[in-house]
């Protein structure tokens, strides 16, 4: 075998390989894309975000306790602005001022699968900017909260809410990971956790 064939042989057969498609498929059809929830955790991930993926409540739980237990946090150290987060993890009281908490806790509008956003208003996250909230947040989410572009999220918050509410951001930058995006523009990296409990 000659030198160009061991160098480009290879390329043409797999070449011949890639052209043979399936014959129902036209070259034409679309690409195959990945299922919204796929998307949204493999661009999550790739954020940086921390993944956890929850069945019921109990593994909701569960994993919070491992995540306050793993970072070595105080329950009762943390910023929350939703007090029934407060009843569903029978944490008594929350502090003042989230600079000195341990973590925040908190849920999100909806989770943004093309990018592996957080979605969040100032129902979650009150007048604050990011940078005025701790640097661990610990996010309870469902996964009827998927949807595939910020537009989708953007829309139906503005079709549920009788008052559209203020303060609304993208949370994609995770770990020390740098963004440019106009909705995340000048954000903050956090450390970030996301329990994703089924509801489906």
């Amino acid at each position: 075998m000659n030198i160009f064939n061991r160098l480009f042989g290879n390329k043409k057969k797999k070449d011949k390989q890639n052209l043979q498609k399936d014959p129902a498929e036209s070259k034409f059809m679309p690409e195959k894309r990945l299922p919204i929830d796929e998307m949204f955790m493999t661009n999550f991930k790739a954020n940086g975000g921390k993944f956890l993926y929850c069945e019921d409540e109990n593994d909701v739980l569960t994993l919070f306790h491992q995540i306050l237990k793993e970072n070595n946090w105080a329950k009762e150290n943390v910023f929350v602005k939703d007090p029934q987060l407060l009843q569903r993890f029978k944490i008594p009281t929350s502090t003042t001022k989230p600079l000195e908490a341990d973590y925040f806790l908190l849920s999100t509008e909806y989770l943004i699968a093309n990018t592996g956003a957080l979605l969040v208003n100032s129902d979650q996250i009150g007048e604050k900017k990011l940078n005025d909230l701790p640097y661990n947040f610990v996010v309870i989410a469902t996964t009827s909260q998927l949807l595939e572009t910020i537009g989708e999220g953007l829309q139906l918050i503005k079709s549920k809410k009788s008052t559209i509410p203020s303060n609304i951001t993208t949370m994609k930058t995770f770990e020390g990971k740098v963004e440019s995006d106009f909705m995340s523009y000048g954000s903050p990296s956090k450390n970030l956790y996301l329990l994703l409990l089924e509801d489906l």
